[in-house]
């Protein structure tokens, strides 16, 4: 019998969860609401925890609640996807509800499984039932009820696992759409697959896998000259403590550099910043408590390519307006680039960018507002939680296509206020109509539209619209739902696996249907999606922009790096 998780167990319950999370992530990511490519809700979750492992790994406490805490900042870090947001809040929660414990009882458990469920409740801004939410708030309110009489902790597991598989079997009930689709939720799954391995780091009854390899997010990038380099000193240290206040540590340490994050709890505070003066800045660190873990890397000696005595840093110029945007494909990249964006991360399909490669790219930037372009609904809250951990000033646009990123960031002018450009971005989104053509990776019913594997899928206003075998008239079917009176324009931008010639000749015949319309194509390079079409209302055009970028850094009269608003 098991009555109490000493630090060792907590170490063994989190990475036997996150391997049994990683072995079923494919069956995670199979119950996507819609049966595209890019369902990813396992694999998202799958990254998150095992950025958390990886911290955890390296936590070398005894006490549970510096593993808890390594376990809270290590996801944190990580997450990707909403699923991934999510679950580094109920991480989060968790380690606060274990705060002052040695070793945990399943009132400890109970009670720690339902502050983490409260914290994610408060992270979401409009809480939906029938998704992991509800799983983790059924599952915590019955491991309350099932603590007071039941002191066995493997009985416990085993009982707040049967109630959240039981909650989870109740999704469907509760969310239409996933009825409809006859699937279950997946992040309420993934949470399910968690508590499964960390029941089996009690038994014995582990999955086979113990390490995995950590698929890591492209995070594209340019190296400056060294002599661009302000701070030399990248710096990286844990101060152990009684009672750090974060928020005081942020104020302290903001004048001695940039890139600053201060991350933790009273008790044990990672920091990471980029400095000329590390000594000073471990110094002041020294007066809160221990430090351990200590990194400095001198940058310029890591950039040089020879043996040359380094030259004197000059400080770089900081804007006014910095860009940060996420699209997957070379071509949609580089139109992006050729806007002006200051990084464009690489993700959105096949992988969403974690709050980490957020955090990383705003870094990068020198501007007195960066504003961040998501261009999926799935990766806004990773780019919010980026926001809320920069120092910087961060406004993020909720787009969620990119078309809608292309339309809000044509619509950005330097001379409006910050705020003023926000409600213009916003505003803009609303004038465009995306669609786009993929294909399914399972059979499954949709709308009593049945629908088999390899089928081509054309999906807009986020729904499927058409189902058929041919993407030229799954294409023209989808349009003929999307496009109206008021449409004038139709973007279209072609996939990888899409020829030039196959773009060109569906163009042709969108000319014929829609005489009324000007119709473009242009190479957006993505993976997954075959086309991806743009469709515009009167004034919101993305056409005449292309064309003068490409034409004006063509003849040299204007350079990528200006703003689209020089010329607006």
């Amino acid at each position: 019998m098991i009555e109490y998780i000493d630090d060792q167990r907590l170490r063994d319950m989190i990475i036997e969860g996150a391997n049994s999370l990683e072995k079923n992530k494919q069956i995670i990511n199979s119950l996507n609401v819609f049966p595209v490519p890019d369902g990813d809700t396992g694999t998202n979750m799958s990254l998150t925890i095992q950025s958390a492992v990886k911290e955890v790994k390296k936590c070398t406490s005894t006490s549970i609640e510096d593993i808890a805490n390594a376990l809270a900042n290590g996801s944190l870090m990580g997450a990707r996807g909403n699923s991934g947001v999510i679950l580094s809040q109920l991480f989060r929660g968790f380690a606060k509800g274990i705060k002052g414990k040695k070793r945990l009882s399943t009132v400890d458990l109970a009670k720690a499984l339902k502050s983490g469920s409260d914290t994610a409740y408060k992270a979401v801004m409009k809480p939906v039932e029938g998704t992991i939410l509800t799983v983790a708030r059924e599952s915590a309110e019955k491991a309350i009820e099932i603590a007071k009489e039941e002191k066995n902790i493997v009985i416990f597991l085993e009982k707040v696992i049967q109630q959240s598989e039981d909650a989870l079997s109740r999704t469907p009930e509760m969310l239409k759409v996933l009825k409809d689709a006859g699937v279950v939720d997946s992040g309420g799954k993934g949470l399910v697959y968690i508590y499964i391995g960390a029941l089996g780091a009690l038994t014995g009854n582990i999955t086979k896998t113990d390490d995995y390899e950590v698929v890591k997010a492209t995070v594209e990038h340019e190296i400056e000259d060294i002599d661009n380099i302000k701070f030399s000193y990248c710096t990286e240290f844990i101060i152990n403590s009684r009672n750090a206040n974060i928020d005081a540590l942020k104020d302290t340490f903001t004048p001695y550099g940039d890139s600053l994050l201060v991350v933790g709890n009273e008790n044990l505070v990672k920091v990471h910043i980029h400095t000329n003066n590390p000594g000073e800045v471990m110094e002041k660190s020294l007066k809160v408590g221990y430090l351990s873990d200590i990194k400095i890397d001198n940058m310029k000696l890591q950039y040089r390519q020879d043996n040359e005595e380094a030259l004197k840093s000059v400080p770089k110029i900081k804007k006014k307006h910095g860009m940060v945007t996420v699209t997957m494909g070379d071509g949609l990249t580089k139109i992006f680039k050729d806007f002006g964006v200051d990084h464009v991360i690489e993700g959105g399909q096949t992988m969403n960018p974690s709050t980490e490669d957020f955090v990383k790219a705003l870094d990068e930037i020198e501007a007195e507002t960066i504003f961040i372009l998501p261009n999926n609904s799935n990766i806004i809250m990773a780019a919010n939680q980026a926001k809320s951990i920069s120092s910087k000033n961060i406004i993020v646009i909720p787009t969620k296509t990119v078309p809608q990123g292309i339309a809000a960031l044509l619509s950005f002018n330097m001379e409006l206020s910050d705020k003023d450009n926000e409600e213009e971005m916003n505003e803009a989104i609303k004038h465009v109509t995306t669609g786009q053509i993929t294909y399914a990776v399972r059979d499954t019913n949709y709308n009593d539209v049945e629908i088999s594997t390899g089928d081509i899928l054309g999906i807009g206003n986020s729904e499927i619209k058409s189902v058929g075998k041919n993407k030229r008239e799954v294409s023209l079917a989808l349009l003929d739902k999307l496009v109206t009176d008021e449409h004038e324009m139709i973007t279209v931008f072609y996939g990888k696996e899409i020829g030039e010639d196959e773009a060109n000749s569906l163009v042709e015949e969108l000319e014929s249907t829609y005489p009324n319309c000007d119709i473009e194509v242009y190479y957006g390079g993505q993976p997954l999606y075959y086309y991806i079409f743009s469709i515009e209302q009167k004034n919101y055009y993305i056409k005449f922009y292309i064309d003068f970028m490409y034409l004006n850094s063509a003849t040299g009269r204007i350079g990528k790096s200006q703003t689209l608003a020089a010329f607006l």
